[in-house]
């Protein structure tokens, strides 16, 4: 095709962009090497060893609604040939990240045999080999020797970006993506895969033309797209331009929620994302917000905590084009359990990436960002890289975007209370059940968790106690509670599916009538919402 007017197009947006590992989905903690390496191990080679065993045990365990989000590759029909042929590539192409894993059960091994408090100098020289010069042998107060990981020297020599690509397709409705954290992705005549890594420029060059048009020959040229998927490729974009977006030019605050834990605050001068897991734009009989309902750059987005439906690469990608800033919670570096979400990001293309511990606050021109205490939510393990959101707008608007912070300790929040003041809203999570520990770091473990205690350490948010102790510390006059991945274009990475008998539904009920009692607008959240509030005019306009 020569270019022409004619050859301008825009990329549709309905197309989806998985960001692969090994051809699995990829998360913060598959970047991450030595985490990366323990996943590879100990969840997608067993998984794939299974499967390969017994195909027709995985095809009827995904279909058993007690069994979703489990360990279960979902393939309409048996694939077996491809899966051996992923496995052994897996081991080829990853040998050095599993014998990091390896090396990783050495060292606990080897610790727990000889550290029993006495100097630790002459245990270095009995480091696996893989780690030597990587970690810090160190005590804690208790006497418990542990290590610590130079994580940016091991992404040095081990970050896989030969290991990255993205896979396109076009879908059309919220039950066109089946649950992908345990299914690798096959190569499929309706999917195109560019073997490119995350932080290529030339992805921002193809979601720009979401909105701004581009050559087609000049795309397909830098995506090295073939011949023989011309056809389809073409098919990922239109000559109609998107509907035309109109920025927030209004007095006061407009807050829009995306779906989930994602929310949207505007001023007239700036904008903050929080937390984007966005939907993609199709016909659909649930209203919500889109890409398309995005601004054109985004001066700051907020990651609350380094959890995939927080974290999502995915989207990350699609949106590293519009974004000026990044604020993400301080890590204390070393925890293999807990990678660096500021590595992981500038890995990734994101150069602008900022840092923020509790009480810690950035001034900006009309608002000011204060990092809060977050609690729980990661099953009792050393995870530092949380944090809640403070935003303070000039007109003095106060919103506090709590996540999924437990709220085991509230005297915390109430001597947070004596610094901060009131706020005016509170946005929160009340998935009070959640997940078991093992599934999301059961690969990390040196030694398995007897099943009573993991099913007692849970990956859970507040309940209506621990919530109502938070609207009482922070006295806010709008509460919000988000739909906890509830809404159906989630489920390709939740499994969570609730019902009114479910304790995070009963729990938020009961807090959203508690609060409505004492005269606070309360709300479970779904799909979309919009609120404009302007504290110089006292009418608060809810859509």
């Amino acid at each position: 095709m020569t270019e022409s007017k004619n050859d301008l197009v825009y990329l549709k947006s309905n197309i989806v962009s998985e960001a692969l590992f090994n051809q699995w989905y990829a998360n913060s903690h598959l970047l991450s090497p030595l985490s990366s390496g323990l996943n590879i191990k100990e969840r997608h080679v067993k998984i794939m060893e299974s499967y390969i065993e017994d195909p027709k045990l995985h095809m009827s365990a995904v279909k058993n609604p007690a069994l979703r989000g489990g360990p279960f590759v979902n393939f309409k029909n048996e694939q077996v040939a491809e899966v051996k042929v992923l496995l052994e590539k897996t081991f080829s192409d990853n040998k050095d990240l599993i014998e990091l894993a390896d090396a990783f059960f050495e060292l606990n091994e080897m610790l727990e045999k000889k550290a029993k408090g006495g100097s630790l100098i002459e245990l270095y020289r009995d480091i696996p080999e893989k780690l030597k010069g990587y970690v810090e042998l160190v005590y804690d107060l208790n006497n418990r020797a542990s290590f610590r990981v130079y994580e940016l020297l091991l992404y040095k020599k081990y970050y896989k970006e030969s290991n990255q690509s993205i896979l396109l397709q076009l879908i059309d409705s919220d039950d066109s993506r089946p649950f992908v954290l345990s299914t690798p992705r096959l190569n499929r005549p309706d999917k195109i895969k560019l073997d490119i890594p995350f932080k290529s420029q030339i992805l921002d060059e193809l979601f720009r033309m979401i909105r701004i048009p581009d050559s087609y020959s000049r795309i397909k040229t830098l995506l090295q797209i073939s011949e023989s998927d011309d056809e389809l490729f073409r098919s990922f974009f239109s000559e109609t331009p998107p509907e035309k977006y109109h920025e927030y030019d209004e007095s006061g605050i407009r807050v829009r929620y995306f779906g989930h834990a994602s929310i949207l605050l505007e001023t007239k001068e700036l904008n903050i994302l929080v937390d984007p897991v966005i939907s993609y734009e199709y016909d659909t009989n649930i209203s919500r917000y889109t890409y398309n309902d995005l601004p054109q750059e985004i001066d700051y987005l907020l990651i609350t905590h380094n959890h995939q439906d927080h974290v999502n690469i995915e989207t990350l990608i699609q949106l590293r084009h519009k974004v000026k800033k990044v604020i993400v919670p301080r890590c204390g570096l070393g925890n293999v359990q807990d990678p660096s979400l500021k590595i992981m990001l500038n890995a990734i293309g994101f150069d602008n990436v900022a840092e923020l511990s509790e009480l810690e606050t950035i001034e900006l021109d009309k608002c000011a960002i204060t990092g809060l205490p977050f609690y729980g939510e990661h099953a009792d393990l050393d995870i530092q890289s949380k944090i809640c959101f403070h935003v303070r707008f000039e007109n003095d608007l106060k919103v506090v975007l709590a996540s999924d912070s437990c709220n085991i300790q509230p005297e915390t929040y109430d001597i947070v209370h004596d610094i901060i003041g009131d706020i005016d809203i509170l946005f929160l999570g009340m998935e009070c059940d959640g997940a078991p520990l093992s599934w999301v770091y059961g690969s990390f473990m040196p030694k398995t968790l007897e099943k009573e205690k993991d099913q007692s350490r849970r990956l859970a948010g507040s309940d209506y106690e621990q919530a109502f102790k938070m609207v009482k510390s922070f006295n806010p006059t709008e509460i919000f509670v988000y739909a906890m991945g509830m809404e159906p274009w989630l489920e390709y990475i939740s499994s969570v599916k609730y019902t009114d008998e479910s304790r995070p539904i009963k729990e938020s009920n009961r807090l959203i009538e508690k609060c409505r009692e004492i005269g606070l607008n309360a709300e479970r959240l779904y799909g979309e919402k919009m609120l404009k509030y302007d504290k110089n005019d006292t009418s608060e306009v809810f859509i």
